[in-house]
């Protein structure tokens, strides 16, 4: 990599859309390729006893695995994975990176590494429900408790938060959803750290703060420039985008991604070589697919908002100016992204009634795909989150999640008006 031209981008002024493209990656090194080759191999033959005795003290015993040691198997490392971590860090401004074979496995990784039993975690609202799901399930059977924020956008709720779950144990992570699935609702990711600084004094260590940034990608956000220690995306959103794959992945310095490599390794969730290779094709159009599905899902959200049968619309464009959420996505984010939910005027029977009437968009759960998708959240990706906490966070049985893609926005504006008049 040190001969390719993009190394080294700091300073040299390259848009994300060119090291979308090119960075990491010289021809010279596969046959003058244009494209990296997928690398299928297991495992790696050493030249030499001594040189294997060597690469594993490189790999083990340095101060970050896989970045600095030669390839030994591949559910340690290989060359596509490689290449794909390089890229992702890049766009996220980051010194390192790790791809996971799911968004979920990324989360789960960072969780087992910065918890044990008698800990504490502070979490913004509302959550993925697979994150939810992880942290009131097994990680509660370990005796690691979960304390919700009610307000990420209050120091006051924050300091609620975290006096209650000192009384629990150490906090070792604060884990921020921001925009929130399904609700887009935004975190203070800045104010967020500085507090977990502030917790820092308090017990043995500063807590961890992690962000899950699959809402926006690495285009419209990124958190490890307001103070977060690990940024988290699902590459089967977005950055994958055709809805064909899973991935997950995780960015920061090479301090804190080292470690939870070497537990990824262990736990053998790393990326494969097929699905490494299909990232890197998927990240060359992504700033061109985001852009329009950005586009599109500007007019979408001004259509539901005017609608009569539409009571409520989450887009983060429509934050109230000088309104608190509206002053923390000014200074965080690069856009609204395109996906949010709107809540209709009824309940569970009007909401299928209108899904059900839908032709071109496509009633599934996911997000980020060219396609346009849309669900029932309270039914679906929130089905196992207690209906309490699903109506606390404004997950009700009348909210639609939306996923808004590529396709001619007349289309899809025509497509949501016949639905609507179901009901």
């Amino acid at each position: 990599m040190s001969d390719n031209p993009l190394e080294g981008h700091e300073g040299t002024g390259l848009h994300p859309d060119t090291l979308a493209v090119g960075f990491g990656y010289d021809p010279a090194s596969a046959y003058g390729a244009v494209k990296p080759p997928i690398v299928l191999s297991s495992t790696f033959a050493y030249p030499s006893a001594q040189a294997a005795k060597e690469v594993h003290q490189a790999y083990f015993d340095g101060p970050s695995p896989e970045r600095d040691a030669p390839y030994i198997y591949a559910r340690l490392d290989h060359p596509n994975l490689k290449l794909l971590q390089a890229r992702l860090a890049v766009l996220d401004g980051a010194e390192d990176a790790a791809a996971f074979s799911s968004g979920m496995a990324a989360i789960s990784a960072v969780m087992l590494a910065h918890l044990k039993p008698g800990d504490s975690v502070l979490h913004t609202t509302p959550l993925y429900g697979g994150t939810h799901g992880l942290l009131y399930g097994p990680l509660a059977g370990l005796g690691i408790r979960a304390f919700p924020i009610a307000d990420a956008l209050s120091e006051k709720s924050v300091e609620a938060a975290a006096e209650t779950a000192l009384k629990h144990g150490p906090i070792g992570l604060i884990h921020i959803e921001s925009p929130a699935n399904p609700t887009a609702g935004i975190a203070d990711i800045a104010m967020l750290a500085a507090f977990a600084g502030e917790v820092g004094k308090r017990q043995d260590k500063r807590p961890v703060v992690s962000v899950d940034n699959t809402f926006l990608g690495s285009l419209l956000q990124k958190p490890l420039k307001h103070g977060a220690d690990l940024c988290i995306t699902s590459l089967t959103k977005y950055a994958g985008g055709h809805s064909d794959l899973l991935g997950g992945a995780l960015t920061g310095s090479v301090a804190r991604v080292g470690p939870i490599r070497m537990l990824r390794t262990l736990l053998g969730t790393h990326m494969d070589p097929f699905t490494s290779w299909l990232l890197l094709r998927s990240l060359e159009t992504f700033p061109l697919r985001n852009a329009r599905a950005n586009a599109n899902a500007a007019t979408i959200a001004a259509f539901l908002r005017d609608h009569p049968k539409v009571e409520a619309v989450t887009y983060l464009g429509f934050l109230a100016e000088g309104s608190p959420a509206r002053a923390v996505y000014d200074r965080q984010c690069g856009g609204a992204g395109s996906t949010f939910s709107f809540r209709i005027r009824g309940g569970e029977r009007q909401a299928f009634a209108m899904l059900d009437r839908l032709k071109v968009f496509r009633m599934a759960v996911s997000l980020g795909g060219t396609e346009s998708l849309i669900c029932h959240s309270a039914t679906t990706t929130h089905y196992l989150v207690p209906p309490d906490i699903r109506r606390e966070v404004g997950v009700d049985d009348s909210s639609l999640r939306i996923s808004v893609g590529i396709e001619h926005p007349d289309d899809l504006v025509a497509d949501l008006a016949q639905a609507l008049d179901a009901f």
